[in-house]
């Protein structure tokens, strides 16, 4: 459907995925806008006049979508990741990327640290009074086994959110150790030291990854590395699902009751009845929540302003990394 036709001169934006009201109506107000998925007929009635395109997550900007948009000029991501968007693609046509690189951060921090939170320091809500007895009872039986001041809690990849992450778990009392394959200045390691690998694997009694999109990172969590890990660890992902070998992560996790997974992005969203951690009582399956404020989704619609700048020539403040 068209929200703001105006005349065939005009250029036309055309969104697949939600955005905010506020940035839909701002981009509304400066040209023609469009509402409608790669798979609606309104969207291959109007694709040889679409020079913008504004996606989320689930929208697949590969070569074969290129093809069909003889006029695109830019392509605006609503997130961070481009792990959807053919980036050499576009670039290669001439059709610049951009995206909101630190629109989810302070969400995706706090999603995190509530997750440590479940998975370390059990809580119970009565909902009804109980008898002396029961009371005595349940204190005895919700108990934390540990403390984090007592835990090491592994970063895999201390990019913005991985140094948020050191921040808070530092400030609770984490001992924090990271794995990056580029160190940043001091002051942006949060005080957390950066070791091996095999270290990082080895030492972490919590280990949460934050990786980019990169194909080298397809699979990074394989067997191998899962071998190396403590038989009790916890494996927390809200990164990306394909950074984790799923059938390795099951046999891993059904080997090891101690162990736990928990895990916020999934190589299938939404996973399949297939998947083979579903029925494992150690894996913990959410449906991609971690950016999920009110807040981060607004930040990452102004992705729009970028897209706008693009189409009036100017140079985008953000625009996607290079494959």
């Amino acid at each position: 459907m068209i929200s703001t036709p105006r005349t065939t001169e005009s250029p036309l934006v055309v969104r697949t995925e939600h955005l905010d009201p506020r940035a839909e109506a701002w981009i509304a107000e400066r040209c023609a806008f469009a509402v409608a998925g790669p798979g609606d007929d309104a969207f291959e009635e109007l694709s040889d006049r679409i020079v913008g395109l504004v996606v989320r997550t689930y929208t697949i900007v590969d070569v074969a979508l290129l093809d069909r948009l003889p006029a695109l000029r830019v392509v605006a991501r609503a997130g961070v990741g481009v792990d959807n968007i053919d980036v050499a693609a576009c670039r290669s046509r001439g059709v610049e990327v951009v995206h909101t690189p630190d629109a989810n951060t302070q969400a995706v921090v706090e999603y995190v640290t509530a997750l440590l939170c479940d998975a370390i320091r059990p809580r119970l809500f009565l909902e009804a009074p109980v008898d002396p007895v029961r009371w005595k009872e349940i204190r005895a039986e919700v108990c934390g086994e540990r403390q984090m001041d007592e835990m090491t809690l592994g970063i895999l990849g201390l990019g913005r959110i991985g140094r948020r992450i050191a921040a808070v778990a530092g400030a609770i009392g984490f001992t924090v150790l990271y794995h990056d394959l580029v160190d940043p200045p001091e002051p942006a390691r949060a005080g957390a030291e950066s070791v091996s690998m095999e270290t990082l694997l080895t030492e972490s009694d919590v280990l949460t990854v934050h990786v980019d999109g990169r194909a080298s990172n397809r699979h990074l969590i394989d067997a191998a590395v899962l071998r190396r890990m403590k038989a009790d660890a916890i494996l927390v992902n809200t990164s990306r699902g394909f950074v984790i070998r799923e059938d390795d992560l099951a046999t891993w996790l059904a080997g090891r009751p101690g162990a736990r997974a928990i895990l916020d992005v999934h190589v299938d969203e939404p996973f399949p009845a297939a998947d083979p951690l579903i029925t494992l009582p150690n894996a913990y399956l959410a449906p991609h929540l971690a950016s999920r404020t009110r807040t981060a989704m607004a930040n990452m619609s102004w992705v729009v302003r970028d897209l706008w700048r693009v189409l009036e020539g100017e140079t985008p403040l953000h625009p996607a990394p290079a494959p």
